[in-house]
């Protein structure tokens, strides 16, 4: 029987959600932004120390339309129809300078620890 270990997770200020989902976008569009945004948080210095962000691709995010869809947490941002120009405003204006662009957001959740209460 195989032993089973703890894993760890080296600590993250945030968590980006890419749905590389079928039903998000017809041809790859969300697979090929989630391998785009690991070389933009590196070039960006967003790949390590207090300021790390991780990044995880999922197959469905529940909207299943307007994809790609990104959901930014623990801001709890989601949003849709995002390109390579839009990520790049995203991870300065967003993840960044602290300031979610609302206008390519079709969902915000606060959460106890978000952007909204500091």
């Amino acid at each position: 029987m195989t032993k089973v270990t703890r894993p760890s997770m080296p600590n993250y200020k945030r968590h980006v959600l890419v749905c590389v989902g079928d039903k998000c976008t017809e041809n790859g569009e969300g697979l090929a932004l989630y391998n785009e945004l690991k070389e933009k948080l590196r070039t960006a210095g967003l790949d390590k120390g207090q300021s790390r962000i991780i990044r995880s691709k999922t197959t469905c995010l529940g909207i299943c339309k307007s994809g790609p869809l990104v959901c930014v947490h623990p801001d709890g941002i989601w949003y849709y129809n995002i390109n390579s120009d839009k990520l790049d405003r995203i991870i300065d204006d967003h993840l960044i300078a602290g300031k979610p662009v609302l206008e390519w957001a079709c969902h915000s959740q606060p959460h106890p620890n978000s952007l909204e209460n500091k």
